[in-house]
């Protein structure tokens, strides 16, 4: 009998969203953040962390704690929600 993986939670969501979110604020493709996740002993392909954006792939703490050093925020800021953004305040974003 086949086992169903795990569903992605709350937590995982926005950590998701959090991820894409702070990478799209400093200015970062995915092909930059995952290289710079590799640079820190961390081997990410982009097609990782795009799933991993879009919570088709769940993001273990190792991984966790490679994105948080290269996107230059405890991790966890990655975990906890974001400050809430008025469509004004965005930016960009």
């Amino acid at each position: 009998m086949a086992t169903r993986p795990i569903e992605i939670g709350p937590v995982g969501l926005h950590t998701a969203r959090a991820i894409e979110y702070l990478r799209l604020v400093r200015g970062l493709t995915q092909h930059q953040l995952a290289a710079h996740c590799t640079a820190l002993g961390r081997p990410m392909a982009n097609t990782a962390l795009s799933r991993t954006e879009r919570a088709r792939r769940r993001c273990d703490v190792d991984d966790l704690v490679a994105l948080a050093t290269a996107l230059g925020v405890p991790p966890a800021t990655l975990l906890l929600p974001l400050p809430s953004v008025s469509g004004d305040d965005r930016r960009g974003c």
